[in-house]
């Protein structure tokens, strides 16, 4: 006997090994025409919201459906291409940008037109811009996950900029006072957080690398 294969010692075709499928993900997926939506609807709520001088309640109210619509693409995006393993390069880059864009371009534009303080524009961007280049800062030492507070912090930012976004009187008009109170409490105490894990992250990291070493 001998430990050639018959296909081998007779001279046929050697049988090719199995090579796995490698699944290739395609730009056009769900996930990202959200995501792309999410980014056209920002040009469009900005002419919106700035149409006849900005103050007409029509108008505020076309405003507040398109940034309502790209809040809502934000929710769904992300979590369809983690489930079904759609995840691209350009939805890595593009979805935190959308994110990023629809929010800056809403605060920015409350604020021209003084609905909003400067000075929480200013405190919710820096931290969002903030905490986006922290992430890039570690990511060769790991991942910073979302947390709880993270997500409340969305939802309370989101809520609030849709209730300024809107010609509101009277109650309401309070009301949306106090939601953005607690947005940027949450954007705040949240940012710190994020803060506090990225250095511990880092420090850990370079442990590990330093441990390597020797």
């Amino acid at each position: 006997m001998t430990d050639i294969p018959a296909s081998a010692a007779s001279g046929g075709p050697m049988a090719k090994p199995k090579t796995a499928a490698v699944r290739t993900v395609s730009l056009w997926n769900i996930a990202n025409i959200l995501t792309m939506v999410r980014l056209l609807l920002v040009p469009a709520f900005v002419l919106l919201m700035l149409a006849d001088g900005g103050h007409d309640p029509a108008w505020r109210s076309f405003a507040w459906a398109a940034f309502s619509i790209a809040m809502i693409t934000d929710l769904f995006d992300g979590e369809l291409a983690r489930r079904y393993n759609l995840v691209t390069d350009f939805g890595k880059i593009a979805d935190p940008i959308a994110d990023k864009a629809i929010m800056g371009a809403a605060l920015i534009c409350l604020s021209a037109l003084s609905d909003l303080p400067w000075w929480v524009t200013g405190v919710i961007l820096f931290r969002e811009i903030g905490i986006t280049v922290m992430r890039f800062w570690v990511i060769r030492h790991g991942v910073i996950p979302a947390s709880r507070g993270g997500k409340m912090k969305t939802l309370a930012q989101g809520i609030a900029v849709g209730m300024y976004i809107l010609a509101l009187t009277g109650p309401l008009a309070t009301l949306r006072w106090w939601v953005m109170a607690a947005a940027v409490a949450l954007t705040v105490g949240t940012g710190l957080d994020y803060v506090r894990q990225a250095l511990v992250l880092r420090r850990a990291g370079l442990a590990a690398e330093r441990a390597r070493e020797h």
